[in-house]
């Protein structure tokens, strides 16, 4: 059943417009009596099309209930730039996974270097991104992927959550598998191609960031964000 994201969605008038208008008449092709769910702030409205106009879709309430596909933890992801578009493929697999918002992170040994002022005219394609994969995969919220920070930023950052792990392969680190799983919110900072500088991780564990390591395989940049969330949620039982 197709998933439409509208905080501003009333149930005391039932109407979607503008872009979910075009979305559902156009590209969906959808009739009235044809159903749909519509996700406002938390809350899945299951609807059915009573009619369809120039203007907008007018709705009909069959229920309303708490969306159940949000993880019981937030966890934000903080991923040093990657090149070319790997990037997106991150954003879109690890909304699906249950991520709630995507930090990228300039370091030292990101092969992109990307400005700031440049990655902030490719974050709404970004963003849409994001929306999609929230709609495919029935999420609750659509999660946010935020403005291209600093390392010295996003710490400041990870330090408000309540377990900030950085992966790292060091002597010094720990077992994914020891991370604590009863947490509210999680920080994952991973790094790019080159992985991160020593100085760096000293920087990060200095301020609380826990480097934590995955195994004795590599993973690529790609693949490290999406293996930790996995690992995150079945230790949290948000995968059951």
């Amino acid at each position: 059943m197709p998933k439409f994201f509208e905080d501003a969605f009333s149930p005391e008038h039932p109407v979607l417009e503008g872009e979910h208008l075009r979305h559902i008449g156009y590209a969906l092709r959808m009739r009235t009596g044809e159903q749909l769910t519509v996700c406002s702030c938390g809350t899945d409205y299951e609807c059915e099309i009573a009619e369809i106009s120039q203007d907008a879709v007018t709705l009909r309430i069959l229920s309303a209930a708490a969306c159940c596909t949000e993880p019981t933890i937030k966890v934000t992801l903080f991923q040093a730039l990657p090149k070319s578009d790997k990037l997106e493929q991150i954003i879109q697999k690890s909304v699906e996974l249950g991520v709630t918002e995507i930090v990228p992170v300039l370091t030292r040994r990101c092969i992109s270097r990307m400005s700031a002022a440049d990655f902030q005219k490719k974050l709404p394609r970004y963003q849409k991104i994001a929306q999609a994969a929230a709609q495919q995969s029935g999420r609750g919220i659509i999660p946010t992927v935020s403005p291209l920070l600093t390392l010295e930023q996003a710490a400041e950052r990870m330090t408000a959550l309540d377990v900030p792990v950085v992966l790292y392969e060091t002597e010094g680190g720990i077992s994914f598998a020891d991370v604590r799983a009863d947490a509210k919110s999680y920080g994952l900072c991973i790094g790019s191609e080159g992985g991160f500088d020593p100085e760096e991780i000293e920087m990060l564990t200095a301020r609380g960031v826990q480097a934590v390591w995955l195994g004795k395989r590599i993973l690529r940049c790609e693949t490290a964000p999406l293996t930790a969330l996995s690992v995150l949620m079945f230790r949290t039982g948000n995968l059951n």
